[in-house]
């Protein structure tokens, strides 16, 4: 099963607002999804860039989700621990919660995937990505993704 996410900022494929970006106020974007399946106990969300320079470039990390939200605002704090449970972790810019598209040149890939896992994720807020993909392992039911673009002008 998949699972529709989207975003009243951007359309898929389109061009990320700079107001989500490092060039404007740096907060995340509004994002929208179904429901997960039956058994789904959280979402989990990171957003990356495969096409930085170094590889891929984590922009956020998100678990913990109860699985009756299926929103969130723009502008999620960065805070380690949010309300409900939700935790967050390190992106690649070495900081806690969300950090925006800010690539060196051209145009950049950025997805945000979202995952219904049938557990909650046993680990601490500031944890990896490879430790989050780990922990999900034999957990994800459902996944979805949304891809925008962005080009520093």
């Amino acid at each position: 099963m998949d699972i529709k996410i989207k975003s009243p900022a951007f359309v898929p494929g389109g061009k990320i607002p700079g107001k989500y970006t490092c060039d404007g106020m740096d907060i995340s974007p509004p994002l929208i999804w179904t429901s997960g399946p039956e058994g789904t106990k959280t979402f989990a969300l990171i957003c990356d860039d495969p096409d930085a320079p170094m590889g891929t470039w984590v922009h956020w990390i998100l678990f913990n989700l109860s699985a009756d939200i299926i929103e969130l605002r723009e502008n999620v704090p960065p805070e380690r621990e949010l309300e409900r449970g939700a935790k967050q972790g390190m992106n690649d810019f070495r900081k806690i919660g969300y950090g925006g598209p800010c690539p060196p040149g051209g145009i950049h890939r950025y997805y945000f995937k979202l995952y219904a896992l049938d557990t909650e994720i046993n680990l601490e807020a500031g944890t990896t990505k490879s430790e989050l993909l780990k922990a999900m392992e034999d957990h994800i039911l459902a996944e979805g993704q949304l891809m925008g673009r962005y080009e520093r002008g």
